[in-house]
């Protein structure tokens, strides 16, 4: 989109109590741009939070590649749907909007040796797994969005920037 920005890491807990999967992802998203909009009253800021949800259980970020592999197991051949959280915040200008997106993905179904070599590479993304990475074999269908199954929906963005800042109205 052309839009310079800057990455800050909001260094917050990820922990919740809420159980819902859209409810997670958009609070979280929220938490990491309340953060960071203290530190940046005058910028406009963007918090995002990505979970994987499979067979009914929530899946997040991996701590190692041997609960990458896990978690794997349990996409393995599998629906799934990835839930997106996100936040826009220009907190001087008092504007502040909350949303999230929702994609389904299928799996495929790898070999377990299959599985122990891609579980070293994604310990890094939620669900241990990287649509967007050339070599990475395991989703065979998006159902959705793929920019949410990478981790940020890009359509979502447009509409909350759109109704933010006024010279972004061409994007």
């Amino acid at each position: 989109m052309k839009i310079p920005f800057e990455a800050v890491d909001p260094d917050i807990c990820e922990q919740t109590s809420l159980i819902r999967p859209h409810a997670i992802v958009k609070h979280l998203a929220l938490k990491k741009a309340l953060k960071i909009a203290e530190k940046y009253p005058d910028n406009v800021v963007i918090g995002a939070d990505t979970i994987v949800v499979c067979q009914g259980k929530i899946v997040g970020k991996p701590a190692n590649p041997l609960q990458a592999f896990k978690i794997l197991q349990l996409e393995n051949g599998n629906w799934q749907k990835v839930y997106t959280g996100l936040a826009l915040i220009w907190k001087s200008k008092g504007k502040t909007f909350v949303g999230y997106e929702m994609s389904k993905c299928k799996a495929r179904k790898l070999t377990n040796a299959q599985l122990k070599k891609l579980a070293v590479k994604h310990t890094d993304k939620a669900g241990a797994y990287a649509v967007q990475d050339k070599d990475d074999p395991f989703i065979e269908k998006i159902k959705g969005s793929y920019d949410n199954v990478v981790g940020f929906p890009v359509k979502l963005f447009r509409k909350m920037l759109k109704r933010t800042v006024s010279k972004f109205d061409n994007i």
